[in-house]
């Protein structure tokens, strides 16, 4: 039986705070702060419990191999003699942020009846355009099933960021989608990420059928408000839409567009005369996971607690739960390590709608398993990171280390 699956990227020993991703506000501005790999790694991990108990189905991604000393040597350089910024790029544990591992398409939606999965390039960013190796890998491994087809990525320099700039609307998860792939116009001071024509041949890869399939143009505004990636400002669910003020470029034409190929959407649009872009992304209200709670449970909205911390925005979310709104039910969850690194709960995780009988049991979660993953971090994560401590030969022998143990208590070895 088909259902959504949400995979969250387990975060990896090397979280630390860089500053390497431009165009990402909280980034940016955590840059050079002491990072905690083991409370971060912790609070994923009581992310994906929370969701479990909500009666979601719940995956997971591991850590890459960090640092990519393979990755320094084709830059000519290594790990004890590189320069600091190619370094930092080299310990990225940015793949934590699953969202960007891949653009996924359901079987109702294909025209093979198949599943298809396209790794993202990420080639705008240095720092994870080394990643698409690594996460093809497990891909390939997680989904080996031929219900699945695993694309390798689209060739550079067609920038494609994966499902942070796609969303799908539907009568329910196993119905035909509409699928909505959003992308940004270059320009400005901070870059846009998704590129028309990676999208299309992506469309074109899945096999989707044109009449169901919409391009919108994400806004200037979004993007050099610091919304790097669609859902920070938009994300769907079912029949429900729901998105900023200034998501999109031309905003009348999206709403028209979407509602002709879908007129069962409901647009649940939040005015920037209640909550500004700027307190918006501060909040990440929209990088939330929008979920379909079993039985009559209505929608949940699975946010960061920063929200609640905003006013404006908990009083627009308050109002519309106690009104007639779809969002039934507030969930927040504390994932403060991610958001200071410039990512929340719609970041770590990636949708995949399909039979879990279908996908390698050992990419599927229970508490159990949760439990084991939380005894090796505890035991072998870092408590802290440094910005002087990348230079480190002991730190990189204990994260690498740390990854080890993980995949070998999970039977995957043969990622290492």
């Amino acid at each position: 039986m088909l259902t959504e699956i949400n995979f969250d990227g387990i975060i990896g020993p090397t979280h630390n705070y860089a500053g390497l991703s431009r165009g990402n506000i909280a980034s940016a501005s955590n840059a050079g702060d002491v990072s905690q790999p083991r409370a971060a790694a912790l609070q994923g991990i009581e992310k994906m419990r929370h969701n479990i108990a909500l009666g979601l189905r719940q995956g997971f991604f591991m850590p890459l191999d960090r640092p990519d000393a393979p990755w320094l040597e084709t830059l000519g350089t290594t790990l004890d003699g590189a320069e600091a910024h190619l370094r930092a790029q080299a310990w990225s544990a940015s793949s934590m942020w699953a969202a960007n591992a891949a653009t996924v398409s359901p079987a109702p939606d294909s025209a093979d009846g198949k599943c298809h999965l396209t790794v993202a390039n990420l080639v705008t960013m240095p720092h994870r355009s080394h990643e698409w190796p690594g996460t093809l890998a497990q891909l390939r491994l997680a989904f080996a099933d031929p219900a699945f087809v695993v694309h390798g990525p689209i060739p550079a320099p067609f920038g494609d960021e994966g499902a942070a700039n796609h969303m799908r609307l539907c009568d329910g998860h196993g119905s035909p989608g509409v699928e909505i792939f959003v992308y940004g116009v270059g320009g400005g001071r901070f870059p846009a990420r998704q590129h028309l024509d990676a999208s299309k041949a992506i469309a074109r890869k899945h096999r989707l059928d044109p009449a169901r399939t919409l391009f919108i143009r994400q806004s200037d505004i979004a993007i050099q408000g610091g919304a790097f990636h669609n859902d920070v400002v938009a994300v769907a669910n079912e029949r429900v839409l729901f998105t900023h003020e200034t998501a999109f470029e031309d905003r009348e034409g999206a709403h028209a567009q979407i509602r002709a190929a879908f007129p069962e959407v409901e647009i649940v649009e939040v005015p920037a005369s209640a909550v500004s872009l700027p307190e918006a992304i501060k909040s990440y209200l929209f990088n939330a996971q929008l979920v379909s709670l079993p039985g009559d449970g209505g929608m949940g909205l699975v946010l960061p607690t920063e929200a609640r911390e905003t006013k404006s925005v908990w009083d627009w979310l308050e109002a519309h739960v106690a009104g007639n709104g779809p969002i039934r039910r507030l969930l927040p969850v504390d994932v403060r390590q991610s958001m200071a690194n410039g990512g929340g709960p719609a970041c770590l995780r990636l949708r995949v709608v399909a039979d879990p009988a279908r996908v390698d049991p050992r990419f599927l979660a229970d508490t159990a398993k949760l439990d084991r993953i939380a005894e090796v971090v505890a035991k072998h994560w870092p408590e802290a990171i440094a910005p002087g401590d990348l230079a480190s030969a002991a730190l990189v022998a204990e994260v690498r280390q740390a990854r080890a143990a993980l995949l070998d208590a999970l039977g995957l070895g043969e990622l290492n």
